[in-house]
């Protein structure tokens, strides 16, 4: 009985982490669906198959919880951003597709960078200052060191930054409503390949290595 005892709280901590994680991806795909000001902790609750008090077991507040969902789905793509954005030829492909990859397997975070972009990212700011700022400030030196880069201004190269991170968010912001206005699944792994392919060729056409 005692040797099992030291095993108690790392079964109840597993089981809480599981918990923490059910409520993130349903509140994930709540506030893609209706916002953070359209939905309320009840929504999530509900949609997780939790009770309120459960749900304030994890986490205290709703700007909290979006501040958790949001936090999950930027954090690793900007990591992988900032740590690898300086690489190029076939681990610059390997890169774009780690990021459309992650993206696809987490299609409503473009969604939610959308809603605090389009409000003015109130929810946003911490992270703007910690993570987005290194990330655009790191892909304009990288672009500027680039053979490629001398076809573009020194004022140009910030707004190619831009029109990137449009191609790249603007694909998974638009699959629901392309999906249903074309019938075309952009999610679907045919789809996904083909993205990244047409990413790897647009980019080199951008900014050719020699």
């Amino acid at each position: 009985m005692t040797a099992a005892q030291p095993q108690l709280p790392v079964r109840s901590l597993r089981k809480g982490e599981r918990t923490a994680g059910r409520i993130l991806d349903t509140a994930e795909l709540v506030f893609a669906e209706k916002g953070y000001a359209g939905a309320s902790l009840r929504d999530v609750a509900s949609a997780a198959g939790l009770r309120i008090p459960s749900l304030y077991n994890h986490f205290v507040s709703k700007e909290a919880l979006y501040t958790a969902v949001l936090e999950r789905g930027i954090r690793p793509i900007l990591e992988l951003l900032t740590a690898e954005s300086t690489r190029k030829g076939a681990q610059r492909e390997l890169l774009v597709a780690r990021v459309v990859e992650f993206l696809a397997q987490h299609p409503n975070v473009p969604r939610l960078v959308q809603y605090e972009v389009l409000a003015g990212g109130p929810h946003l700011a911490p992270m703007l200052d910690r993570w987005f700022r290194l990330a655009f400030h790191e892909a304009e030196t990288t672009i500027r060191g680039l053979p490629g880069a001398r076809r573009w201004s020194k004022e140009q190269i910030p707004l190619l930054v831009i029109a990137l991170y449009q191609v790249v968010i603007g694909y998974f912001t638009l699959a629901p409503f392309y999906h249903s206005v074309m019938g075309t699944d952009l999610l679907a792994d045919v789809a996904v390949r083909r993205q990244i392919r047409f990413l790897n060729e647009l980019i080199a056409g951008l900014l050719p290595d020699a």
